[in-house]
Parts: C-alpha cells; sequence; structure tokens
C-alpha cells in the first residue's frame, strides 16, 4: 500500500499543475492575440510581412536551451507546465498582391528582396516601396530614409519626369541610346537566410547578414505597390479561437482556484 502514495515533493508539484497548466496557456493565447491585433493594424501597410507565433511546450524548450536531456528521470524535465508556451514569432515572407496606383513614386518587387533605405541606425531593408523626394529630390521612405541606389548613395532627381525600367534604373525618357540619362538604379538585395532578419519599428528590417545581389528573376514594378500579405478572415478567425481559449482558461483557473481554496479549509479542519 505504501507505494500507492506519492512522493511529497511530486505530491506538492502535482497539487498546483493545473495552475501552472492553465497560467501557461493564458500567456500563450495572450501573446497569440497581441500578434493578431499587429497583423490586422497593418493590413493595409504596403509590403508588411504578417507574423505567426510560434508554440512549444516548456519541457521542449528546456531540452533545447539546456541541450540535454535529464538523463536520470527525463520525465520530470520541465514537471511545471505540459501546456505549449509562445517561444517565438515567425514571419511570412510570402509576396503580398499588387495594386496599380499610378503614383510616380511607388515602386514594388515581383520576387524575392528588398530595397535598402539609409537611416539614422545604419541600412535597413523593407518590400515598401511607397517612396517620395524631400526638398532636395531625394528618393526617400518619407520619416524612415533614403533609398539607396545600386551604384552607391542617394537618389537625386531632378524633376518628376522620368521613368522605372524593370531592373529598377530609373532615367530620362526623353533620352534615348547611348545619350540615356539614367538617375540611378534602385539598390535591391537578398539574404541567405530570412531567419536572420530581424524586424524593426515602420515595418523595416535589420540584418548583419552579408548582402545578396537581386535575384536575377526579381523586377520592379514601377507606379505600383505590394499588399500586405495578411489575411482578414484568417486572422479573423484566429483570433476568435484564441478569445475562446483565453476565455475557458480563465474561466477553468477560477474553478481550479475555488477547488484549491475549498481542499486547504477541509484539510485544515482535519
Amino acid at each position: 500500500m505504501q507505494g500507492s502514495f506519492l512522493h511529497p515533493e511530486k505530491k506538492g508539484k502535482n497539487m498546483y499543475q493545473g495552475f501552472y497548466d492553465l497560467a501557461s496557456g493564458m500567456i500563450t493565447q495572450r501573446r497569440n492575440l497581441n500578434t493578431i491585433s499587429n497583423n490586422m493594424a497593418n493590413v493595409q501597410t504596403s509590403g508588411y510581412k504578417k507574423d505567426t507565433m510560434v508554440s512549444t511546450t516548456f519541457k521542449e524548450e528546456m531540452m533545447i536551451r539546456t541541450g540535454r536531456y535529464n538523463k536520470k528521470n527525463p520525465e520530470d524535465l520541465a514537471m511545471a507546465s505540459r501546456i505549449k508556451s509562445a517561444a517565438r514569432t515567425y514571419t511570412d515572407y510570402e509576396q503580398g498582391s499588387y495594386e496599380t496606383t499610378d503614383g510616380i513614386y511607388d515602386t514594388a518587387l515581383n520576387g524575392k528582396g528588398f530595397f535598402a533605405v539609409r537611416t539614422d541606425k545604419g541600412t535597413l531593408y523593407t518590400r515598401s516601396g511607397n517612396f517620395s523626394v524631400d526638398e532636395n529630390g531625394v528618393l526617400e521612405l518619407a520619416g524612415i530614409g533614403k533609398v539607396q541606389s545600386k551604384e552607391g548613395g542617394d537618389i537625386v532627381l531632378p524633376n518628376d519626369n522620368f521613368a522605372i525600367d524593370p531592373d529598377g534604373s530609373i532615367f530620362d525618357p526623353q533620352s534615348t541610346g547611348d545619350t540615356r540619362k539614367v538617375y540611378g538604379t534602385i539598390k535591391v538585395v537578398d539574404f541567405e537566410n530570412y531567419e536572420g532578419l530581424h524586424k524593426e519599428d515602420n515595418n523595416m528590417f535589420s540584418t548583419t547578414q552579408a548582402e545578396l545581389a537581386k535575384p536575377a528573376d526579381t523586377t520592379v514594378n514601377w507606379k505600383m505597390l505590394e499588399k500586405s500579405n495578411v489575411d482578414m478572415v484568417e486572422e479573423m478567425t484566429t483570433m476568435m479561437s484564441s478569445q475562446r481559449s483565453l476565455q475557458s482558461a480563465a474561466q477553468m483557473l477560477r474553478m481550479y482556484d475555488t477547488v484549491m481554496s475549498k481542499a486547504s479549509s477541509d484539510v485544515g479542519r482535519i
């Protein structure tokens, strides 16, 4: 009969297992809702790439961080919670659809790659091509930085009489052949590993990776913008599911608290 009793330490863990599981689940759903809300807020942001929360069990997370299993008793590793927890967010780089704007400074990338923008924080990268020019005619992403050229440096446009080729060359359409006047070529770069990109504010990305040349099949579409790749129907559906899970977990936590309080009270009277 003695073998039917739990070890005191494990008994204590099991008593509060429900609390840990429910609290972990609530934190995960809250973070998921925050991610969804941010996606929905950027549905109209040109070139925005949606985020998806990737979850893992606490046990799996501990195995990853420690780099080893609990060799003596692997089943005891991370007994605190078996509920999945928010591990990180994954950015979906799938290309968005396009809209024709007829804006002379609007550009969209068709294919892989990013525009390079010189900012106060160094060179950052974006898929957003809703450019403009400053008071000096320098091509820019307003409030963020200057669009960089393939040749190196900023691109200066003396007037609004220009056109943009699919390779990103900005030129005077009235000049032809050997006399063709090119103001600069919009710099488009790519990277070996997109997981090495870090999301910054204002729909920008930073990275410590070396830049790769523009992919051969990537073109620059003039007078067009790439839309966000956020699917509102999908986001709404996921949001409602997360809200229901969060509400259920909160209700269960209150019930569990009531049961535990009653159990503690009954034990005190024995």
